[in-house]
């Protein structure tokens, strides 16, 4: 009995467990069949589509690295003068700064030869101009622009320390330097053999007739008895050798035409314009560093900079101020060119006042009001006393100054 017990009960739990493995086979999940192999049309969709991608990533990459014949006037930066001044002393010690935070900025725009693919982002952007070689460069090269760019911007340095320095009281003189051609004049009337043919932006003419003309006063004097049509010979040193050396015997010469003034009838010039090389003399020395910036458009905030920097208080009053103008001997503030640029880049500053020259058009002032935006003040000013007299008004400390 014993035995058939034990038996019975192991059938029993045989039994069971065959139960169990047919219910757990019927609650499982079915697999899903095998996924079958891409269809041939399916492939001839992925394929095309993939061979596009590939063309269009390998287009962008190539129209970003060609460059094109179209340039670029771009917003560029607004700079903070005061940390690009120092002062050295000369026959006197350089007076004592009065540093304040902030100080008044200059405002820069960008230029340079485009990729096919900044021509285009360009071309969308409302704030870039792109131009063509002749709208950028005219009848110039581009070294001969960059040229003028540089000597421009030492001739504003130099001007904004001579007004500066005499606002301020100190003894300060222009000296003439060498005359340098900045311009060919290439319209009116040009004879066989013009200047506009004979030489280049940046060379320095050191004699005429072999009489030595160190300036243009000198030039100027040797002119005196000319008439149209006389043959001279100039002595000229190029551009690409030492200035430093101006003996006329060892400069090149060229022979030309005198032509008659477009603008005075009867009267004989040699055709060109000349780089303003005045340099101030004062008892200490100031610098501006402005390494690979030119223009004369920074000659209104060097000036505002280097007065705030040598007067008592805060000449610039409340927010951030930046200002763009040429600024003459007489304190005239002149145009410039890329206004709307540096309004953008006047707003992406954080600038609260934006002073400007006022002889720019009322369609460039528009424009720039609209890309600077509401947060930005623009001011038009004609000369350094209006551009002190808005400081005022934004809060500044006056200028101790009997001219203000």
């Amino acid at each position: 009995m014993a035995v058939c017990s034990a038996v019975t009960e192991s059938t029993d739990h045989a039994i069971d467990t065959e139960a169990d493995m047919t219910n757990i086979s019927n609650d499982m999940v079915t697999l899903p069949p095998p996924r079958p192999a891409a269809s041939a049309r399916s492939l001839r969709v992925a394929l095309p589509l993939l061979t596009l991608s590939w063309s269009v990533l390998a287009v962008i990459l190539v129209a970003s690295v060609v460059r094109v014949q179209r340039w670029e006037t771009a917003p560029g930066s607004a700079l903070a003068v005061a940390p690009r001044i120092s002062f050295t002393a000369g026959t006197e010690e350089p007076p004592a700064r009065d540093s304040t935070d902030g100080g008044v900025m200059f405002v820069t725009a960008l230029t340079g030869q485009l990729s096919a693919l900044d021509a285009i982002l360009g071309w969308i952007d409302p704030h870039v101009q792109v131009q063509t070689f002749e709208e950028r460069f005219g009848t110039l090269t581009p070294s001969q622009v960059r040229r003028l760019g540089y000597q421009s911007m030492v001739g504003s340095k130099e001007i904004a320390e001579f007004v500066a320095m005499r606002r301020l009281g100190y003894e300060a003189e222009l000296v003439e330097g060498d005359v340098v051609v900045e311009q060919v004049v290439c319209e009116g009337t040009l004879p066989a053999v013009a200047a506009c043919t004979v030489l280049d932006i940046g060379e320095t003419i050191v004699a005429l007739d072999g009489v030595s003309v160190p300036t243009l006063t000198a030039l100027s004097a040797q002119m005196a008895d000319r008439k149209v049509g006389d043959s001279v010979v100039l002595s000229v040193i190029p551009y690409s050798k030492d200035a430093t050396d101006k003996d006329p015997a060892t400069a090149e010469k060229r022979t030309l035409t005198l032509m008659e003034d477009p603008d005075t009838p009867g009267r004989p010039i040699i055709g060109f314009i000349p780089a303003d090389t005045r340099t101030v003399s004062l008892p200490f020395r100031a610098e501006i560093s402005t390494a690979g910036i030119g223009g004369p458009s920074a000659g209104l905030a060097f000036t505002l900079a280097l007065l705030d920097e040598l007067t008592a208080g805060n000449l610039m009053g409340r927010g951030r101020v930046a200002a763009t103008g040429t600024m003459s001997a007489d304190e005239t503030v002149g145009a410039i060119g890329a206004l709307e640029q540096k309004a953008v880049a006047v707003r992406e500053s954080g600038a609260t006042l934006f002073l400007v020259p006022a002889t720019q058009t009322e369609a460039e002032l528009a424009a720039a009001r609209r890309a600077a935006g509401a947060g930005v003040r623009i001011v038009p000013v004609a000369t350094l006393a209006d551009a002190l007299a808005a400081l005022r008004a934004n809060g500044g400390a006056p200028l101790d100054d009997p001219g203000v």
